[in-house]
């Protein structure tokens, strides 16, 4: 069954800021996102870092891959296959509703070191006039990588450092003999080194490799890791929630592994929210507001904060799996209130839902 037999206009027009809009994946966390708010009825716009137009006038363009809720698809793998198959065109970016940034800077780290700044310079401009754009792209720019956690209170995060000192990472394991080493920019569990201070093999060599890739995170190893972490997802600061279930997965780690990420072979379980992470929520959800960060991903281990994700948290197609839910559809409502209540303008009226689908 297509859309185009399911809904009746667009009523907003939701532009998703990506890497390459070319290598989108069906399964990631944006296209499910997407999908979702094609079968209620809004119009989606796919615009890769590299494919804005600064105009004369000032105003901002680029060429973009579009799905309109007419379009003839049924499942978010036949929406990325339409977004792949037509050729970008230039379109005005004034009538957007939202942006969403949602690019990942480890992505073009080596190949296009120049493409995430350029991608939130744009993404600034147009928020400049006026249009609403999530996260903030001011707050990305500054808080693009681990060091945001520093920020917040030593109550909710392990000890940690962030250096490229060989003789720093040892005089903090005098003090924290078992510590995790990460790069200051990184994603999906690359170049995670756990280092155990009774045995520390090939220290110097992991501090070498590390740097390569410039500022690393030193934290303290939270032995809780060997049972996992828990991802949580929080909107405007608040958990996601559905049908009594919070957006919780819990991530076990392989045998042999200390990462826990999905990418790196750890397993994906449903998990429930304890009054540690509330806790934990509360003491930083009202920076995440201040600081503009619409959608984050909060990495949990115990009751510590480890990570939080704030460029483009991923994870939902594991997290709607063991659930056996739909997260993105609290997601997508509370987006269309949001850019209601940005436009001052009622839900039920420019912004009502028109999507014939029942479950919907």
């Amino acid at each position: 069954m297509s859309l185009k037999q399911n809904t009746k206009k667009g009523i907003m027009k939701i532009a998703f800021l990506v890497n390459q809009t070319h290598k989108e994946e069906d399964n990631c966390s944006t296209a499910l996102m997407a999908f979702t708010a094609l079968k209620r009825g809004h119009t989606i716009i796919y615009i890769g870092i590299a494919d804005f137009v600064y105009a004369e006038d000032g105003s901002i363009g680029a060429y973009s891959r579009i799905a309109l809720p007419d379009s003839d698809v049924h499942d978010n793998l036949s929406m990325v296959k339409h977004l792949r198959d037509q050729e970008k065109k230039y379109r005005s970016l004034d009538d957007v509703d939202v942006l969403w940034v949602r690019l990942d800077p480890t992505v073009d780290l080596v190949n296009r070191p120049w493409a995430p700044g350029m991608g939130l310079q744009f993404a600034s401009r147009l928020k400049k006039r006026g249009k609403l754009v999530v996260n903030d792209p001011d707050s990305l720019t500054f808080y693009n990588n681990k060091l945001y956690l520093e920020d917040f209170p030593l109550q909710v995060r392990p000890p940690s450092i962030v250096t490229r000192q060989y003789d720093e990472v040892t005089k903090f394991m005098e003090k924290y003999p078992a510590i995790i080493i990460k790069p200051l920019q990184g994603s999906t569990g690359k170049n995670v080194f756990y280092i155990d201070g009774k045995e520390p093999v090939n220290l110097r060599q992991i501090v070498e490799v590390v740097s390569q890739d410039g500022y690393f995170v030193v934290q303290k190893y939270l032995p809780e890791a060997r049972q996992g972490d828990v991802r949580l997802y929080l909107l405007d600061g608040e958990l996601i929630e559905m049908d009594g279930h919070h957006a919780c997965l819990k991530r076990v780690p392989a045998q042999d592994d200390v990462r826990s990420n999905i990418h790196q072979g750890g397993q994906g379980i449903a998990a429930t929210v304890t009054p540690e992470y509330l806790s934990i929520i509360e003491d930083i959800k009202q920076k995440l507001v201040d600081d503009g960060m619409y959608l984050v991903g909060l990495d949990i281990v115990g009751n510590q904060l480890l990570e939080i994700n704030v460029n483009s948290p991923g994870g939902l197609a594991k997290t709607n799996e063991v659930h056996g839910l739909d997260f993105t559809l609290p997601i997508i409502k509370h987006l269309e209130q949001k850019v209601a209540n940005f436009y001052n303008k009622p839900l039920d009226d420019n912004f009502a839902i028109e999507s014939t689908i029942s479950h919907y």
